[in-house]
């Protein structure tokens, strides 16, 4: 039976095992079969005490994203200091583990930035009318952070981070990562066969553009 009565410290312990956990399954299932009740259930808590921390499955989701941009820029970082890798090298093997997902630092099996394009499932733009989609106030502080993380992962590459350049990189970025996941599953007209072959050119000029 669930504990009744928290202290705040205990509280403060549920919520982070709430994210630690969310986290897991939105990696493993991903965000349509991740259910609240696994949620809490895995956590050992009630339906009720799960909504007293998050009012939704979404605004759980986007905490947990915001909890991971950390890692991101550590592996970055991480590429881009190992003297056995050049800048190229280095930018391009970030890449790749975005989309493919990498043991040292970024979350398997999707990679953190898989996990960033799953979230863009549920992200709706203001005034998009859709059943549990992220409010407008939550969509204008997930969409601010991104550019933060995608302009300070600019900077870890040595690059200025000006408006122009991190709303391109984002979103040439993001092309790639989702080619590789949505290829044949949500876009059934591009070719499976060749998905590896698109998002290894597309990472290619992704790196030319920066270099």
């Amino acid at each position: 039976m669930p504990k009744v009565a928290y202290s705040e410290a205990e509280k403060a312990q549920v919520r982070e095992a709430l994210l630690t956990k969310g986290l897991e399954l939105l990696a493993k299932q991903g965000i349509q079969h991740t259910t609240v009740e696994q949620i809490y259930k895995a956590v050992g808590i009630s339906r009720t005490f799960f909504y007293s921390f998050f009012p939704t499955k979404e605004s759980l989701i986007i905490e947990a994203l915001y909890l991971q941009q950390p890692r991101v820029l550590v592996y970055a970082q991480k590429l881009m200091d190992a003297p056995s890798l050049s800048w190229r090298e280095a930018v391009t093997q970030f890449l790749y583990a975005c989309c493919y997902g990498e043991k040292n630092g970024i979350r398997e099996p999707h990679g953190i930035y898989h996990f960033l394009i799953a979230c863009h499932e549920r992200v709706y733009p203001p005034g998009t009318c859709r059943n549990s989609g992220i409010l407008s106030e939550a969509y204008r502080a997930f969409r601010e952070k991104q550019i933060r993380l995608f302009g300070n992962i600019l900077e870890c590459f040595g690059i200025g981070a000006d408006c122009a350049r991190v709303g391109l990189f984002t979103n040439i970025s993001l092309m790639a990562m989702i080619v590789r996941r949505a290829i044949p599953e949500t876009m059934p007209l591009f070719v499976p066969e060749a998905a590896d072959e698109t998002v290894a050119f597309q990472i290619k000029a992704i790196v030319d553009f920066l270099e």
